[in-house]
């Protein structure tokens, strides 16, 4: 495995969220109603920020854009409530020719007829809730980012190691699984093995596992384990955010390596640039130990202690301190004697 991201050369298409996964059990929390408009629930929202319609209510329509939850909450249901039903039909009438991805009535209000009536005649989903605007708008804005986040699937193993996720990469068959297996023996947890899937949250990376392989590993002369039955749910974790990246390469004795640690290498995932150490992989060298030591040393590199650059330092402080060389002295000296 090659450790690039899956289906690299392709440019995938924008995330999007049908509307009708709004209605679905992982939706639940938002606790969401159809009201009208069946025949949009494949529109897809493209933006997990919400939009009011309230100068749409006015007359002005120019800024609704498709792709985005249009909430009407309180002041608009109010704003409708106060117009005659031949104004309100004109307003909502235009309203609903613009390209909308759905309407969603908040805090139990009831929706005007004359907008399920011009929404079902346009197929834009109305959807109804009686959660507050606020904490609907906070719980779907949540739920939006985690669907719509960009993602990637790498062929790697993700590990919590010391509480730092771990993502260990290389080649096929150069030991990442068996590499991962002495790590939750010594009481490390497995996040995914084989293929991670990566998304990203604002400026952070979380990665986890296909719901397929979930809990289990491939390992070769074993076969499929699932870590879970074998080591309990204290050796497992569902996502864990990514911080660092473990490159594991075959040892290659005509290449030089770093000896101090001084160089910064970095492996970038979805524009974040994540830490990366290359760790040569020899007969007689325990992966996992290292795997280990390069956590803990990355955590210590977090709180701003860089043991590498700080002998350094001390070298060039014990050399600027030493003594000038005799030879110096005793030049002059001669030209002293000389004068």
């Amino acid at each position: 495995m090659s450790g690039r991201p899956a289906g690299a050369g392709a440019s995938p298409p924008p995330p999007s969220v049908p509307v009708r996964d709004l209605l679905r059990k992982e939706a639940a929390s938002l606790r969401l109603r159809l009201r009208a408009g069946k025949a949009g629930l494949g529109h897809v929202v493209l933006l997990s920020r919400v939009q009011r319609p309230g100068l749409a209510l006015s007359g002005y329509t120019d800024y609704i854009r498709y792709g985005r939850v249009q909430i009407m909450g309180g002041s608009e249901i109010s704003y409708l409530q106060k117009l005659r039903s031949r104004p309100r039909t004109v307003i909502l009438e235009r309203l609903c020719r613009c390209p909308i991805s759905c309407f969603v009535v908040t805090k139990g209000l009831e929706a005007a007829p004359e907008l399920l009536r011009a929404a079902e005649r346009h197929g834009i989903p109305v959807l109804t809730t009686p959660v507050e605007s606020t904490v609907f708008i906070k719980q779907l804005s949540s739920f939006l980012e985690t669907r719509l986040a960009m993602r990637v699937h790498l062929h790697a193993v993700l590990m919590d190691v010391f509480g730092l996720g771990v993502l260990i990469m290389g080649e096929s068959g150069i030991g990442k699984s068996e590499c991962a297996l002495d790590l939750i023996d010594r009481g490390h947890r497995l996040v995914a093995d084989d293929v991670v899937e990566i998304k990203r949250l604002t400026e952070a990376l979380v990665g986890d596992s296909p719901d397929l392989t979930r809990y289990h590993m491939e390992i070769r002369g074993l076969g499929v384990l699932n870590i879970k039955d074998l080591y309990g749910v204290s050796a497992i974790r569902t996502s864990k955010r990514v911080e660092l990246v473990v490159q594991l390469e075959r040892w290659d004795p005509a290449k030089e390596y770093d000896r101090l640690g001084l160089r910064d290498d970095s492996f970038p995932v979805l524009g974040v640039a994540l830490p990366m150490i290359r760790m040569p992989v020899a007969p007689g060298r325990n992966t996992a130990i290292l795997v280990e030591v390069a956590a803990r040393n990355q955590l210590l590199k977090e709180r701003g202690y860089h043991a590498a650059r700080r002998f350094v330092e001390q070298v060039d402080e014990m050399m600027a301190r030493k003594p000038r060389a005799p030879r110096r002295a005793s030049t002059a000296a001669r030209r002293a004697g000389r004068s």
